[in-house]
């Protein structure tokens, strides 16, 4: 009798597991196409005409652009130059060296010839001391400051306390923006001046070619870890992340690319310091402020700005930036948690905030669970194998579904990968992905989940390669 008890308690608890893969996998095939259709109408909607005048019109506004930077000697000139080369009317480029252990600061100093400088602005949002402040004396619009360490949150905030521009974006030292990036990630303000924020795509630099700067050659990372990441990459800003900004319920802007209102961001109080999940917790922020007062406004996604940065290659790195990112999920969702299914909230807390807390945070304990527990209740005979096998099928072959329909995606809206073997070997990846680094991000987020609840704080290390020239 207690087996019998037992079965029925495991058939039931696989069945709830079975609708989970379902119902998230079904969302992702929903997301894919409305972002088909969304993707379809974008790369109709601005000629290169069109593009081309808001680069020269003196109307176009201008943007501060915030490089928050600690112990990025590696690829910190790179970066600089690519940002002083960008094809746009009005812009700065604000460095800020927080409290970094390298040589990050005197590499940028020597590089581009700074000195320090006096510094007169005020600073609405608090933050940790600023040592010193550095003008270039090649380029009048490139400025430094020096700081004593806080963060990468405290970092973004010195910058906006210095930004003198109306929109500020925040863009990690590691990363490369393409040329036309700002002008065409500038449109929604543009389009609609209740935009406060928007984010664009960033992709895989990973043994591409580049040169002063700039890609110059798209190539497939060699490493498989930064190739399994370039379909992570596309599934979640080509499909999720178009979808959630259709429904304005986009909850992220990624922290290596994202354009918000400055005076937005400084009446909410600026980027917050005590979280690892600064980049999602300040758009989630945004939203419930300008919902509880009332006011309009967008928060959008921008498809084709591309932001490209370095992946990490080892499993270590990429452990611990997996890690971050739930914990950061898990923060966030605490720390909004009256937005939960709140209708005053609308798509983002009817939507948005249940979906990413079942299928982001919640995801890796129930994937983890679900998936011992059907394999020891096979193993002693607890459970029909073909039940087992239906499993598989919904969370395994579904999935594998989706990675490949977020290839497709980028074939049929951007074509960046200029080979067709490129797109082969990528869907291939979206099926190999689900036989062992599926497997192997969930064990990192559920350390992350666990890490969570023992209040473990802290970033882990980068480092840095830099970028492949030839």
């Amino acid at each position: 009798m207690l087996r019998h008890y037992v079965v029925i308690g495991l058939s039931l608890f696989d069945l709830g597991v079975l609708a989970y893969f379902l119902v998230l996998n079904t969302l992702y095939l929903l997301f894919s196409v409305v972002a088909l259709v969304r993707l379809s109408r974008h790369r109709r909607r601005w000629t290169s005409r069109e593009l081309d005048t808001v680069v020269r019109s003196p109307a176009t506004p201008g943007i501060s652009l915030i490089v928050p930077a600690y112990n990025e000697e590696a690829t910190i000139c790179e970066s600089v130059r690519a940002l002083l080369l960008l094809n746009y009317p009005a812009f700065e480029v604000v460095v800020v060296n927080d409290g970094a252990k390298d040589r990050t600061m005197e590499v940028l100093a020597a590089g581009y010839t700074m000195q320090i400088a006096p510094a007169a602005y005020e600073q609405p949002i608090s933050t940790q001391p600023v040592r010193a402040f550095y003008r270039s004396l090649q380029y009048p619009e490139l400025v430094a400051i020096d700081k004593a360490n806080g963060g990468k949150a405290d970092a973004i905030n010195a910058g906006i306390n210095a930004a003198k521009f109306p929109l500020v974006c925040v863009i990690d030292a590691d990363s490369l923006l393409e040329e036309h990036a700002l002008s065409r990630a500038v449109l929604p303000f543009i389009e609609d001046p209740t935009t406060i924020a928007a984010g664009g795509i960033v992709r895989i630099v990973n043994s591409c070619d580049v040169d002063a700067g700039r890609v110059t050659a798209v190539r497939l990372p060699r490493h498989p870890l930064a190739l399994f990441q370039v379909v992570e990459y596309l599934r979640a800003f080509l499909a999720g992340r178009v979808a959630l900004s259709a429904a304005n319920a986009l909850l992220i802007i990624s922290g290596a690319f994202g354009i918000f209102n400055r005076e937005a961001v400084v009446n909410v109080g600026g980027f917050r310091v005590d979280t690892v999940g600064e980049d999602m917790e300040i758009v989630t922020r945004l939203h419930r402020v300008y919902r509880e007062r009332r006011q309009p406004y967008r928060i959008v996604f921008q498809p084709d700005p591309v932001c490209w940065t370095e992946a990490p290659e080892s499993r270590k790195m990429l452990g611990n930036q997996r890690n971050r990112w739930q914990r950061g999920t898990m923060q966030v969702l605490g720390y909004h948690l009256r937005m939960l299914l709140n209708p005053r909230y609308g798509s983002v807390g009817l939507f948005a905030m249940p979906y990413y807390l079942l299928f982001e945070a919640m995801g890796p304990i129930i994937e983890f669970v679900g998936f011992t527990v059907t394999i020891g209740a096979v193993a002693f005979g607890l459970l029909d194998v073909r039940f087992a096998e239906l499993l598989f099928l919904a969370a395994i072959a579904y999935g594998a579904v989706i990675s490949v329909a977020a290839v497709l995606l980028e074939e049929v809206s951007f074509r960046r990968y200029p080979h067709a073997h490129h797109l082969l070997v990528l869907a291939a990846v979206g099926i190999i992905e689900n036989f062992g680094y599926r497997q192997l991000t969930t064990w990192w987020r559920l350390k992350g989940a666990w890490d969570f609840f023992r209040k473990k704080q802290g970033w882990g290390t980068m480092t840095r390669k830099g970028f492949a020239k030839r």
